[in-house]
């Protein structure tokens, strides 16, 4: 589904992605590791359209969409989450799904046709399928930092992505919201077909939920395989996990 090749950005001076290779096959849950600094949020903004690469190729279903636009990668079926939430604060959480189906759809709105009276229907689907029905109707900037990521991933859906690329997806949660996420993501693998990208620090977590994990260092790809194969990968132990058993 994606193929990212030898993927280049700098920043003045900095090389932040210098070599990077990675491969996501359809249906697949691919984890990007490595340390602070490793290049994994600028990966993935590259491939959101966020920035424009150096050098390189970003190949999805088979089009090279280096360089587009945040919408044009969007509506091609690829959804971006960031690491820091990012919803609209003063609508309720229906709203901000709301939205997010109404740009897909590209409803034209007016005084004869209100926001609040169009996709309905797909936008209580949506929170059903994240377990957010009971919080519709409150505003998004009253829910727990948990629940407000998991919002995040429910305006995400709301675009109909095939790919879903998450970044942090789990970062300030207790352990009991990042099991419930974990879990929900598996919904959204198993039952509904999504493929999803992330990145995570919480390495028990990649390990035990990704099918295959590449690993970034200084902004190279190292290596990318299965979790046992990468964990058993001499170059990864010595660069990342520090050589340890």
């Amino acid at each position: 589904m994606l193929s990212v090749i030898d993927l280049q950005k700098s920043f003045d001076q900095f090389k932040a992605v210098t070599k990077a290779n990675l491969e996501v096959g359809q249906g697949e849950i691919v984890a990007v590791i490595g340390p602070n600094g490793a290049g994994k949020s600028t990966l993935f903004k590259l491939i959101g359209g966020h920035l424009k690469p150096d050098k390189g190729r970003i190949v999805f279903k088979g089009k090279d969409i280096a360089g587009l636009a945040p919408h044009q990668i969007c509506r091609l079926g690829v959804s971006l989450s960031f690491q820091i939430v990012n919803v609209f604060h003063r609508l309720t959480v229906f709203e901000n799904v709301q939205v997010a189906v109404l740009s897909r759809l590209r409803l034209a709105l007016d005084l004869i046709t209100p926001a609040r009276g169009l996709a309905i229907e797909e936008t209580q689907e949506i929170l059903n399928s994240v377990g957010l029905t009971n919080v519709g109707n409150r505003v998004s900037g009253s829910l727990s930092h948990g629940e407000q990521k998991v919002l995040e991933i429910a305006i995400a859906l709301g675009t109909n992505p095939e790919l879903l690329i998450l970044d942090e997806p789990t970062a300030g949660m207790s352990p009991e919201e990042t099991f419930a996420t974990i879990k929900l993501l598996e919904h959204l693998n198993a039952d509904m077909g999504l493929t999803i990208l992330f990145c995570e620090h919480d390495i028990e977590l990649v390990f035990s939920f990704a099918n295959k994990i590449m690993v970034m260092r200084q902004g190279i790809s190292i290596v990318q395989g299965p979790p046992d194969e990468v964990r058993d990968n001499q170059q990864v132990r010595e660069a990342y996990l520090g050589g340890a058993n």
